[in-house]
Protein backbone atom coordinates (compact mmCIF):
# COMPACT_ATOMS: atom_id res chain seq x y z
CA UNK A 1 0.00 0.00 0.00
CA UNK A 2 1.48 3.33 -1.04
CA UNK A 3 1.70 6.10 1.54
CA UNK A 4 0.75 9.35 -0.15
CA UNK A 5 3.19 12.25 -0.14
CA UNK A 6 1.06 14.47 2.11
CA UNK A 7 1.43 12.11 5.03
CA UNK A 8 5.12 11.54 4.29
CA UNK A 9 5.76 15.29 4.49
CA UNK A 10 4.49 15.64 8.02
CA UNK A 11 5.78 12.37 9.38
CA UNK A 12 9.28 12.99 8.04
CA UNK A 13 9.43 16.57 9.28
CA UNK A 14 9.60 18.02 5.73
CA UNK A 15 6.51 20.17 6.04
CA UNK A 16 7.74 23.61 4.92
CA UNK A 17 4.98 24.11 2.36
CA UNK A 18 2.30 23.41 4.94
CA UNK A 19 3.96 25.56 7.59
CA UNK A 20 3.94 28.54 5.26
CA UNK A 21 0.18 28.23 5.18
CA UNK A 22 0.03 29.61 8.71
CA UNK A 23 1.61 32.78 7.33
CA UNK A 24 -0.38 33.00 4.10
CA UNK A 25 -3.35 31.26 2.44
CA UNK A 26 -2.87 28.25 0.23
CA UNK A 27 -3.80 28.50 -3.47
CA UNK A 28 -6.24 26.57 -5.58
CA UNK A 29 -9.51 28.17 -4.43
CA UNK A 30 -11.89 30.51 -6.15
CA UNK A 31 -11.60 34.14 -5.11
CA UNK A 32 -14.91 34.11 -3.25
CA UNK A 33 -13.63 31.34 -0.96
CA UNK A 34 -10.30 33.08 -0.47
CA UNK A 35 -12.13 36.16 0.76
CA UNK A 36 -14.20 34.13 3.23
CA UNK A 37 -12.74 33.96 6.72
CA UNK A 38 -15.67 32.72 8.81
CA UNK A 39 -18.52 30.27 8.56
CA UNK A 40 -21.53 30.28 10.80
CA UNK A 41 -24.16 27.60 11.22
CA UNK A 42 -26.35 27.30 8.16
CA UNK A 43 -23.83 28.55 5.60
CA UNK A 44 -24.19 26.56 2.39
CA UNK A 45 -21.29 24.81 0.74
CA UNK A 46 -20.17 25.25 -2.84
CA UNK A 47 -21.97 22.34 -4.61
CA UNK A 48 -18.93 21.57 -6.76
CA UNK A 49 -16.60 21.37 -3.75
CA UNK A 50 -19.12 19.29 -1.79
CA UNK A 51 -19.41 16.82 -4.67
CA UNK A 52 -15.62 16.58 -4.99
CA UNK A 53 -15.12 15.92 -1.28
CA UNK A 54 -17.89 13.35 -1.15
CA UNK A 55 -16.46 11.56 -4.19
CA UNK A 56 -12.82 11.56 -3.04
CA UNK A 57 -13.09 10.76 0.67
CA UNK A 58 -14.48 7.79 2.56
CA UNK A 59 -16.84 7.94 5.53
CA UNK A 60 -15.24 5.94 8.30
CA UNK A 61 -15.30 5.49 12.07
CA UNK A 62 -12.97 2.50 12.36
CA UNK A 63 -9.26 2.22 13.08
CA UNK A 64 -9.27 5.26 15.37
CA UNK A 65 -9.67 6.03 19.07
CA UNK A 66 -13.17 7.49 18.62
CA UNK A 67 -15.54 5.06 16.88
CA UNK A 68 -18.41 7.29 18.05
CA UNK A 69 -17.37 9.92 15.51
CA UNK A 70 -17.84 9.45 11.76
CA UNK A 71 -15.49 11.37 9.50
CA UNK A 72 -14.73 11.90 5.83
CA UNK A 73 -11.06 10.97 5.42
CA UNK A 74 -8.54 9.90 2.83
CA UNK A 75 -8.19 6.13 3.10
CA UNK A 76 -6.48 3.42 1.01
CA UNK A 77 -9.75 3.00 -0.89
CA UNK A 78 -9.72 6.62 -2.07
CA UNK A 79 -8.39 7.64 -5.48
CA UNK A 80 -5.97 10.22 -4.10
CA UNK A 81 -4.34 7.76 -1.72
CA UNK A 82 -2.29 6.66 -4.72
CA UNK A 83 -2.89 9.50 -7.19
CA UNK A 84 -0.24 12.14 -7.79
CA UNK A 85 -0.78 14.89 -5.17
CA UNK A 86 -0.36 17.55 -7.86
CA UNK A 87 -3.71 16.46 -9.30
CA UNK A 88 -5.53 17.43 -6.11
CA UNK A 89 -7.09 20.79 -7.07
CA UNK A 90 -6.95 22.45 -3.63
CA UNK A 91 -4.42 23.01 -0.86
CA UNK A 92 -2.75 19.94 0.65
CA UNK A 93 -5.50 17.95 2.44
CA UNK A 94 -3.90 17.53 5.85
CA UNK A 95 -7.45 17.85 7.24
CA UNK A 96 -8.31 14.51 5.61
CA UNK A 97 -6.09 12.56 8.02
CA UNK A 98 -7.15 11.88 11.59
CA UNK A 99 -3.84 12.55 13.31
CA UNK A 100 -2.92 10.79 16.59
CA UNK A 101 -2.83 13.95 18.73
CA UNK A 102 -6.34 14.88 17.66
CA UNK A 103 -7.52 11.35 18.33
CA UNK A 104 -6.19 11.48 21.89
CA UNK A 105 -7.82 14.85 22.58
CA UNK A 106 -11.15 13.70 21.17
CA UNK A 107 -11.08 10.44 23.15
CA UNK A 108 -10.24 12.31 26.36
CA UNK A 109 -13.10 14.80 25.89
CA UNK A 110 -15.61 12.06 25.13
CA UNK A 111 -14.53 10.09 28.21
CA UNK A 112 -14.39 13.17 30.43
CA UNK A 113 -17.24 15.49 29.35
CA UNK A 114 -16.77 17.61 32.48
CA UNK A 115 -13.66 19.05 30.80
CA UNK A 116 -15.85 20.94 28.30
CA UNK A 117 -19.39 20.83 29.69
CA UNK A 118 -20.84 24.34 29.84
CA UNK A 119 -17.53 25.87 28.71
CA UNK A 120 -16.36 27.79 25.64
CA UNK A 121 -13.85 25.84 23.55
CA UNK A 122 -11.48 26.85 20.75
CA UNK A 123 -10.22 23.96 18.60
CA UNK A 124 -7.02 25.37 17.07
CA UNK A 125 -5.82 23.77 13.83
CA UNK A 126 -9.02 21.76 13.80
CA UNK A 127 -8.41 19.80 10.58
CA UNK A 128 -11.24 17.30 10.18
CA UNK A 129 -13.04 18.84 13.16
CA UNK A 130 -13.13 15.68 15.28
CA UNK A 131 -12.10 17.37 18.53
CA UNK A 132 -14.61 20.19 18.02
CA UNK A 133 -17.26 17.54 17.34
CA UNK A 134 -16.27 15.70 20.53
CA UNK A 135 -16.62 18.97 22.47
CA UNK A 136 -20.13 19.55 21.10
CA UNK A 137 -21.11 15.96 21.87
CA UNK A 138 -19.83 16.42 25.43
CA UNK A 139 -21.86 19.53 26.19
CA UNK A 140 -19.59 22.51 25.47
CA UNK A 141 -21.61 25.72 25.57
CA UNK A 142 -19.69 27.30 22.68
CA UNK A 143 -17.28 25.81 20.15
CA UNK A 144 -15.18 27.59 17.54
CA UNK A 145 -13.08 25.55 15.11
CA UNK A 146 -10.07 27.17 13.47
CA UNK A 147 -8.09 26.03 10.44
CA UNK A 148 -6.42 28.16 7.80
CA UNK A 149 -7.55 25.87 4.96
CA UNK A 150 -11.02 26.81 3.63
CA UNK A 151 -11.51 23.26 2.35
CA UNK A 152 -11.00 21.98 5.91
CA UNK A 153 -13.83 24.29 6.94
CA UNK A 154 -16.09 22.74 4.32
CA UNK A 155 -15.06 19.23 5.36
CA UNK A 156 -15.92 20.04 8.98
CA UNK A 157 -19.43 20.99 7.95
CA UNK A 158 -19.80 17.65 6.16
CA UNK A 159 -18.48 15.86 9.24
CA UNK A 160 -21.00 17.66 11.44
CA UNK A 161 -23.74 16.42 9.12
CA UNK A 162 -22.42 12.86 9.40
CA UNK A 163 -22.72 13.07 13.19
CA UNK A 164 -26.17 14.72 13.14
CA UNK A 165 -24.86 17.98 14.61
CA UNK A 166 -25.57 21.55 13.65
CA UNK A 167 -22.33 23.01 12.25
CA UNK A 168 -20.37 25.04 14.79
CA UNK A 169 -18.76 28.36 13.79
CA UNK A 170 -15.55 27.94 11.82
CA UNK A 171 -12.87 30.57 11.23
CA UNK A 172 -10.24 30.09 8.54
CA UNK A 173 -7.96 32.99 9.37
CA UNK A 174 -4.64 32.67 11.14
CA UNK A 175 -5.43 33.61 14.74
CA UNK A 176 -2.01 32.81 16.19
CA UNK A 177 -0.49 36.03 17.55
CA UNK A 178 -3.90 37.73 17.48
CA UNK A 179 -5.52 39.17 20.59
CA UNK A 180 -6.19 36.57 23.25
CA UNK A 181 -9.79 35.43 22.96
CA UNK A 182 -11.96 34.84 25.99
CA UNK A 183 -11.97 31.04 25.85
CA UNK A 184 -12.32 28.69 28.79
CA UNK A 185 -10.37 25.99 26.97
CA UNK A 186 -8.09 25.81 23.92
CA UNK A 187 -7.34 22.39 22.43
CA UNK A 188 -4.79 21.68 19.71
CA UNK A 189 -3.26 18.52 18.32
CA UNK A 190 -0.30 17.63 16.11
CA UNK A 191 0.79 21.23 15.53
CA UNK A 192 4.37 21.14 16.84
CA UNK A 193 6.10 20.04 13.64
CA UNK A 194 7.98 23.26 12.81
CA UNK A 195 10.16 25.34 15.13
CA UNK A 196 8.85 28.72 13.99
CA UNK A 197 5.23 27.66 14.35
CA UNK A 198 5.97 26.03 17.70
CA UNK A 199 7.59 29.25 18.96
CA UNK A 200 4.54 31.25 17.86
CA UNK A 201 2.18 28.82 19.57
CA UNK A 202 4.25 28.87 22.76
CA UNK A 203 4.08 32.66 22.93
CA UNK A 204 0.40 33.01 21.98
CA UNK A 205 -0.88 30.25 24.25
CA UNK A 206 1.10 31.70 27.14
CA UNK A 207 -0.55 35.08 26.48
CA UNK A 208 -4.02 33.49 26.46
CA UNK A 209 -3.33 31.87 29.82
CA UNK A 210 -1.91 35.06 31.35
CA UNK A 211 -4.66 37.40 30.14
CA UNK A 212 -7.75 35.17 30.10
CA UNK A 213 -6.75 32.31 32.45
CA UNK A 214 -7.49 29.95 29.58
CA UNK A 215 -6.87 26.25 30.07
CA UNK A 216 -4.83 24.60 27.30
CA UNK A 217 -4.74 20.93 26.32
CA UNK A 218 -2.32 19.63 23.69
CA UNK A 219 -2.45 16.27 21.90
CA UNK A 220 0.72 14.77 20.44
CA UNK A 221 2.09 11.24 20.01
CA UNK A 222 5.58 12.29 21.07
CA UNK A 223 7.15 13.46 17.82
CA UNK A 224 10.73 14.64 18.11
CA UNK A 225 9.90 18.23 17.12
CA UNK A 226 7.42 18.41 20.00
CA UNK A 227 9.45 16.73 22.72
CA UNK A 228 12.60 18.69 21.87
CA UNK A 229 10.91 22.10 21.99
CA UNK A 230 11.20 24.32 25.07
CA UNK A 231 7.44 24.09 25.64
CA UNK A 232 7.95 20.50 26.76
CA UNK A 233 9.20 21.63 30.19
CA UNK A 234 5.84 23.32 30.83
CA UNK A 235 3.67 20.32 30.02
CA UNK A 236 2.04 17.87 32.40
CA UNK A 237 0.87 14.51 31.13
CA UNK A 238 -2.87 14.05 31.56
CA UNK A 239 -3.40 10.66 29.92
CA UNK A 240 -1.77 8.35 27.38
CA UNK A 241 -3.70 6.19 24.92
CA UNK A 242 -2.55 3.13 23.04
CA UNK A 243 -3.22 3.70 19.34
CA UNK A 244 -5.26 1.22 17.28
CA UNK A 245 -3.28 -0.92 14.87
CA UNK A 246 -4.54 0.93 11.79
CA UNK A 247 -3.39 4.28 13.16
CA UNK A 248 -0.02 2.77 14.10
CA UNK A 249 0.51 1.48 10.59
CA UNK A 250 -0.33 4.81 9.01
CA UNK A 251 1.91 6.79 11.36
CA UNK A 252 5.25 5.03 10.97
CA UNK A 253 4.70 2.77 13.94
CA UNK A 254 3.81 5.36 16.58
CA UNK A 255 2.22 3.30 19.34
CA UNK A 256 0.57 5.83 21.63
CA UNK A 257 -0.67 9.39 21.87
CA UNK A 258 -0.72 11.70 24.87
CA UNK A 259 -2.89 14.55 26.13
CA UNK A 260 -0.82 17.23 27.84
CA UNK A 261 -1.86 20.14 30.03
CA UNK A 262 0.13 23.29 29.24
CA UNK A 263 1.03 25.17 32.42
CA UNK A 264 3.77 27.76 31.82
CA UNK A 265 5.68 29.02 34.81
CA UNK A 266 5.09 32.47 36.28
CA UNK A 267 8.53 33.61 35.19
CA UNK A 268 7.73 32.87 31.57
CA UNK A 269 4.31 34.49 31.81
CA UNK A 270 5.94 37.70 32.91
Amino acid sequence: MALHRWKQLLLSGMQNTFTKGWRRRRGGLSQRWKRCCHWSAGKSLDPEVRAFLEENTEVTSSGHLTPEIRLRLLTPRCRFWREKPDLWPYGDPFWAIYWPGGQALSRYILDNPRVVKGRSVLDLGSGCGATAIAAVMSGASQVLANDIDPIAGMAMILNCELNHLNPFPITIKNIINSEAGNWDLIVLGDMFYDEQLADGLHHWLRKCIRIQQTEVLIGDPGRHQFLSHSIRSHLHKVIEYSLPEYTRQENNGLTSSIVWSYQPSNSLEN
